[in-house]
């Protein structure tokens, strides 16, 4: 992880800016004066969030159930982010499979990007801010229970109604990325 520079720092933040001013609905309580504050003394997380950028992430301050500490980003592109999809769910699942194996994993990205997937609990949260994956589909944290198996689970929107899927870990297409979950 590197930190940006101050060029790559004002416009990142200017972006930022420019999409929250956008999107007051997702972060009615909240005031850009201050996120800009958090994340000046906290220049890691502007890496990351340029990551998730870079990536077509288009990361925006939600408000979540239950994460009021900080402020929490969140992947709001209307779709899967492009620079994200053809991935399996982890580095287990990309060393298991022996043909075709994708370039990465969504856990893996996810770390060297510095965030987290989101759980299948954000990822309803984020559907009640907006309608997203309409043509594409999320891999969201998957409990230890169902992995163990062999299996990930994966999210998307169809018919207003948020939906709950499971797949080989190994599997990926073209139309399955990962939405990631930064907290500042």
């Amino acid at each position: 992880m590197a930190l940006l520079t101050a060029e790559q720092q004002a416009e990142l933040l200017a972006a930022l800016k420019a999409r929250f001013e956008k999107n007051m609905s997702r972060h009615p309580n909240t005031d850009w004066q201050n996120v800009e504050k958090k994340l000046l003394a906290h220049p890691e997380k502007l890496w990351s969030l340029n990551e998730m950028e870079a990536t077509q992430g288009e990361p925006d301050v939600v408000e979540l159930e239950n994460e009021s500490d900080g402020f929490v980003f969140v992947d709001c592109a209307k779709e899967s982010p492009k620079g994200r999809r053809s991935v399996c769910y982890d580095h287990a699942a990309l060393e298991a499979r022996k043909k075709f194996p994708p370039k990465d994993s969504a856990i893996h990205m996810a770390d060297g990007m510095g965030i987290t997937l989101l759980s299948e609990d954000q990822y309803r949260a984020l559907q009640k801010l907006g309608s997203f994956d309409l043509k594409t589909s999320s891999w969201v944290l998957t409990p230890e229970a169902i992995r163990s198996k062999g299996g990930a689970l994966f999210c998307d929107r169809r018919y207003d109604t948020v939906f709950v899927y499971h797949n080989g870990a190994d599997s990926y297409y073209g139309a399955r990325g990962f939405r990631g979950l930064l907290k500042v």
